[in-house]
């Protein structure tokens, strides 16, 4: 049995592990969620945590104090790292459905952001959160709590941190994931390249007409319907890819 201070302080390591990645992960992190309850969720989940990785944490709680904040310090980095790494697919979907959005000529208007503080087009935000509700109920959330438990064993608490796998696996993840949402816009990339051309050789053959402005309907019930058809394909190829991803955290 450990003494109650040694316990008590291990938890505390656990708490800037898992705290500091909840504060960053997908849907959890979200500013429309109240602070406290966020703060209260990471509290439930490190004392859920806490006995599943006690032996690995306990060693680091009877280390001296200044070893000690050098510990937690690693704990919150290491633990902020994995929220980041789960949540690059999303700011690499938000940044296409914004491109989306302007694709099909509904950028304009901007609304509320679901995972972010600055305002976006309707679309980003209805993909966004479609995207953010799948992650949930196919249960990827989950995937960041094994990944979570792993990285103990992958990154023991000893207070030593590698900068450099750290920021080949950032540069990695980025990678990965906007080569993933590009794929995922590529259809309205293409129609707003076909459209555009098209657009621009009917305005040069009837220069007398203001093609632009009466093609502006056609375009945007195009995107409409585009955006109709390609929906259920596009969250299943980004569910796919964010959970395989994941799934070798």
């Amino acid at each position: 049995m450990l003494p109650l201070s040694d316990t008590a302080l291990a938890g505390f390591l656990v708490f800037a592990r898992v705290g500091a990645c909840l504060l960053i992960m997908p849907g959890i992190s979200s500013p429309r969620i109240p602070v406290q309850i966020r703060l209260f969720l990471a509290l439930a989940c490190s004392l859920m945590v806490v006995p599943l990785v006690l032996t690995q944490v306990a060693p680091a709680a009877k280390a001296a104090p200044l070893v000690l904040m050098r510990i937690i310090v690693v704990e919150i980095i290491v633990g902020g790292l994995i929220g980041v790494l789960a949540r690059m697919y999303f700011w690499a979907l938000q940044f296409m459905a914004n491109t989306i959005a302007m694709t099909v000529g509904y950028s304009g208007a901007p609304a509320g952001s679901i995972e972010g503080e600055e305002p976006q087009a309707a679309i980003a935000s209805f993909v966004t959160l479609s995207a953010l509700c799948l992650f949930f109920i196919t249960d990827l959330h989950l995937e960041v709590f094994r990944a979570l438990l792993s990285s103990y064993t992958a990154i023991p608490v000893d207070g030593i941190f590698q900068p450099g796998t750290a920021m080949v696996n950032l540069t990695d993840t980025l990678s990965k994931a906007f080569m993933s949402t590009i794929r995922i816009a590529a259809p309205f990339i293409v129609f707003a390249v076909v459209v555009n051309v098209a657009v621009g050789l009917i305005n040069k053959l009837t220069p007398a007409i203001p093609v632009y402005f009466i093609s502006m309907p056609f375009v945007l019930a195009g995107g409409l319907m585009l955006l109709y058809f390609a929906m259920p394909d596009l969250l299943r190829l980004f569910t796919s890819e964010a959970g395989s991803y994941l799934r070798t955290f």
